[in-house]
């Protein structure tokens, strides 16, 4: 039985429609205090955020068929497993492998519950950059939340624990579980059950920034977010391209 690949790095991509991908990305750059590489790919739809030190973890992407979101990217240590074998491994827990170029470095799929994810060539990304320092306090993308209507809740968490090999703990707070994963990686992955979801609905995600003071709330609302709904420990928000996140108190 082939044993559990080794994800050495996590990659999150912002997905925006063609409209929405020039403010999208100027905002993202904003919130983050990051830079942006060249423009890739044949259309120019791909980009990487370059943070100031450390390994560049999120990406974004001009996509063309729907309104966007966001999606991972696992980077394997293709010299201990090849793509393709990892990809074969996902289709066997459930997996609908949607593109396989492995020699290309890529195997696009989707999860049991329709979550987009990517298989790609760790590049020896090994440092987590380090938090922006404003006048709100120190703040950082640092978890992936995976939101899943309930009746799929249960077989996507097993789904992405036996993907990765990593546990599914309990979250403080009713209804997330997280992944037990390695120290080292930019960011954790939630799941969220939500309390309800239209028939046929798709698994989505979204990005929560850690905040050690939740007075980034204004620095975020002057970029151009809006307010979406505040519970106690979080502040949800919208983007320029009405694509959710948070905002999340971290003790530091």
């Amino acid at each position: 039985m082939m044993g559990v690949v080794t994800f050495r790095w996590l990659t999150v991509f912002l997905d925006f429609p063609g409209p929405a991908f020039e403010p999208g990305v100027a905002f993202w750059r904003e919130v983050t205090g990051y830079g942006l590489s060249a423009p890739r790919g044949d259309r120019g739809q791909f980009a990487t955020l370059l943070p100031p030190s450390g390994d560049a973890y999120l990406r974004v992407q001009r996509v063309l068929a729907d309104d966007g979101g966001c999606h991972l990217d696992l980077h394997v240590e293709a010299a201990a497993e090849p793509l393709d074998e990892v990809g074969a491994r996902a289709a066997g827990l459930g997996a609908t492998l949607r593109h396989r170029d492995p020699d290309g470095g890529l195997v696009i799929a989707d999860s049991p519950g329709g979550f987009t994810f990517c298989l790609v060539r760790w590049h020896a990304e090994a440092t987590v950059p380090g938090a922006l320092v404003t006048g709100g306090g120190a703040s950082r993308v640092d978890t992936l939340c995976i939101d899943v209507p309930p009746q799929g809740f249960e077989r996507e968490c097993a789904f992405w624990s036996a993907l990765t090999g990593w546990a599914v703990r309990p979250a403080r707070v009713a209804g997330y579980s997280y992944l037990d994963q390695p120290a080292g990686l930019p960011v954790h992955i939630l799941l969220q059950r939500l309390d309800d979801a239209e028939p046929g609905q798709r698994v989505r995600g979204h990005l929560d920034f850690g905040c050690a003071d939740r007075e980034a709330l204004a620095r975020h609302q002057a970029l151009g977010a809006r307010v979406a709904g505040a519970h106690q420990f979080w502040t949800i928000l919208a983007d320029p391209a009405g694509h959710p996140y948070c905002l999340v108190d971290r003790e530091s």
